[in-house]
């Protein structure tokens, strides 16, 4: 009885087993089943590139994973910008190209609404050539605070003005998939217009600095900017409170007595009576 059932249940677990396979061998070849040509990178493609015949191919491209955006249309792509560097055998999709009408080089891959704006940088500023394209860095002004004469350094400041600005470039290269650092003269950022004018008015007042940072981090660095005195941890003197200004007194002054009316004009003549005497006017 016992066995009997043994084989029922191993029966049973064969069928299911079989018909798993067939299931996954089934969609397997529906996934694998070709469903049309679409473009790839036949060579690496670098950033800023138009597109031309040469550097595209069509191959065929299972269903079920063709890419959204993908190129079935030689006509599409051809003449197109590259916005990212394409790797050979890449499939190139829309999201990766400029849009229509782009004639290449640099201006093609500003983002729509910002500008591109070139800063002189050295091998410090440049964070000795580690802010490569493709990177995010703060970038950070000295200067002297208001009210300070020129080269004081009691009234210096240090102050980060803006953040998370992305490197176009470094002197006249784009590549974002470079890795080696590169001491170079000028980085080139992307920036919208309003920090593109706080940016010149940075290099204008004091010097700048480019302060790398994690490509993924985007939280704000919030800070009130560094001071001698606050690095040297110098206690800051209270500023002194006003002195209140004395009250005077105003002592009202006293009204000036009504002077007495001045006695009538009159006839008077002095009258005895007996012991009496007295004065009696008319």
């Amino acid at each position: 009885m016992r066995s009997s059932k043994g084989l029922l249940m191993l029966l049973i677990a064969l069928i299911a087993g079989a018909a798993a396979v067939i299931f996954a061998a089934r969609w397997m070849a529906a996934q694998t089943q070709a469903g049309g040509k679409i473009a790839v990178a036949s060579v690496d493609v670098e950033i800023g590139s138009r597109l031309s015949p040469e550097q595209v191919r069509f191959v065929e491209w299972p269903t079920g994973s063709v890419p959204n955006g993908a190129f079935s249309d030689p006509n599409l792509v051809d003449g197109r910008v590259a916005k990212i560097n394409l790797a050979r055998g890449e499939p190139i999709t829309e999201a990766k190209l400029a849009p229509v009408g782009s004639k290449g080089g640099l201006s093609s891959v500003v983002s729509e609404g910002k500008r591109a704006m070139t800063v002189r940088v050295n091998d410090v500023v440049g964070v000795a050539g580690f802010a490569l394209p493709g990177n995010f860095v703060d970038i950070m002004v000295n200067t002297q605070e208001d009210g300070s004469t020129k080269n004081d350094k009691d009234r210096s400041i240090s102050k980060i003005v803006l953040e998370r600005i992305l490197v176009l470039a470094v002197a006249q290269e784009a590549n974002r998939d470079a890795t080696k650092p590169k001491v170079v003269n000028a980085v080139t950022l992307e920036v919208l217009p309003v920090q593109a004018e706080k940016l010149d008015l940075a290099r204008s007042v004091g010097t700048l600095s480019l302060v790398l940072r994690n490509q993924v981090d985007p939280k704000p660095g919030e800070t009130d900017g560094a001071t001698k005195v606050s690095l040297l941890d110098h206690p800051v003197p209270p500023k002194p409170e006003p002195k209140a200004a004395p009250v005077k007194r105003v002592v009202a002054a006293k009204p000036a007595a009504a002077p007495a009316p001045a006695p009538s004009a009159k006839d008077c003549v002095e009258v005895i009576r007996g012991a009496t005497k007295s004065i009696e006017c008319f």
